[in-house]
């Protein structure tokens, strides 16, 4: 069989990365560099868009050093039994790879992961080697990120972060149960252990730092993690329950929300169909919530409806303002911001925007509507001095009024 050339492995396995979420992806249609390839991409596969500690917009090579894997979790089209293309690439061509694009300043850094080939520890060593080239013989000053490797040793971990500015773990599915049935090779104990171990050593160099100016980094840019949604029974609130504690636990950046996609060959356990992307994204409103609006993960739970899932035709804010409209409308010159910032339409810098302006004058439902996307979500729930909604705020019918045009949901879902 013929040896595939660079460009063929490129294509192969800049691909098979596009199925990781915790590297965040433009989510744009445009034309790669390529002659149409995947390594121009800014789809998710290929070249992707993430965020530097100092939060600047950087473009990544996202790759797999192999999709060669020893384990067989149903949900991975890389996994043992899948009936793939497989291709690999050694640590020193992944290095020069990286530093050719970034000099022709396609990109910022590199996102790597891994297929587990031969064991655990020696695939976190090829990883290893890769970033310890780009930093060490090449002078690499650019964003790594790395998917470690849970089972692998935490020695090996450690020193993944004194070359990565940011590693990740994933927890891949919320409950135990999902995943002992779909990825057996996989044990949670062993994933919130390596997480863990990660969480110390960021904390044990913050802490060096301090106190010797010269001591080394660790993963400055934080740990992050991913969990798949729709590929088991979890629910909504199983998810976000497991988020909190994940930030709770872990003092995680980020958790990411990959929908459950379809795979050729797929295993008979796995559902046929992905979920709709609209679930995706009502997750990540669910986690915004969680991380800058002040909702506990108890109060995130109420939005969702019986079947424990959030609603898909309105946000999980909306949602739990029309449950609770007891505690609306607000009076936004008088409300703490705290609450203001649970009043639907309004985000985090409209709010900081009308703490600062009622201090010098009255706000009017025009000054409001000037922070706003759309004053007409606004407006049932706020009261301004021109401005009271009477009965607006207990209009039985007010859910559809709010709700999207159903040609935006269409455009989630497809």
């Amino acid at each position: 069989m013929a040896q595939l050339s660079v460009i063929e492995r490129l294509e192969i396995l800049a691909d098979a990365a596009k199925y990781d979420a915790s590297c965040a992806s433009s989510g744009t249609a445009k034309k790669n560099s390529i002659g149409g390839k995947g390594i121009g991409s800014t789809e998710g596969m290929g070249i992707c868009h993430a965020y530097a500690p100092d939060g600047r917009c950087i473009s990544l090579l996202k790759i797999l050093l192999t999709n060669h894997c020893i384990f067989d979790c149903h949900y991975c089209i890389n996994r043992k039994s899948s009936n793939v293309r497989r291709a690999k690439f050694t640590p020193q061509e992944v290095a020069d790879l990286t530093i050719s694009f970034y000099r022709r300043n396609y990109i910022e850094g590199l996102f790597l992961s891994s297929g587990i080939v031969k064991s655990s520890d020696h695939t976190m060593e090829q990883m290893i080697e890769t970033a310890r080239i780009l930093r060490e013989e090449y002078d690499f000053r650019g964003y790594i990120h790395l998917k470690t490797i849970p089972e692998a040793d935490p020695q090996l971990t450690y020193r993944a972060g004194l070359y990565a500015d940011r590693v990740s773990i994933n927890v891949e599915l919320p409950t135990d149960a999902g995943l002992t049935r779909l990825a057996p090779d996989k044990n949670s104990r062993q994933i919130e252990g390596a997480m863990g171990g990660v969480k110390d050593s960021i904390a044990e160099a913050k802490d060096a730092r301090k106190r010797f100016r010269h001591a080394p980094r660790f993963a400055p840019a934080g740990q992050s993690t991913q969990m798949i949604v729709g590929a088991d029974a979890a629910s909504d609130a199983d998810i976000v329950g497991k988020a909190s504690r994940l930030y709770d636990s872990f003092g995680l950046r980020r958790v990411y929300y990959s929908a459950f996609s379809p795979i050729p060959d797929a295993s008979a356990v796995l559902p046929l169909k992905r979920p709709p992307l609209i679930r995706e994204h009502r997750l990540y409103q669910s986690d915004w919530l969680m991380r800058f609006y002040g909702y506990n993960p108890g109060e995130v739970m109420q939005a969702t409806g019986d079947d424990g899932n959030l609603p898909l035709d309105i946000d999980p804010k909306l949602a739990w303002a029309l449950k609770f409209r007891e505690s609306f409308p607000l009076d936004v010159n008088r409300a703490p911001r705290e609450m203001l910032l649970r009043v639907p339409g309004l985000g985090v810098r409209a709010v900081n925007q009308i703490i600062a302006a009622r201090r010098h004058r009255t706000l009017r439902l025009d000054d409001v509507g000037k922070l706003t996307v759309s004053v007409t979500k606004v407006r049932p729930f706020i009261i301004a001095a021109d401005w009271r909604p009477t009965t607006l705020t207990d209009r039985a019918d007010l859910r559809s009024l709010l709700a999207p045009k159903q040609e935006q949901l269409e455009l989630f879902a497809a």
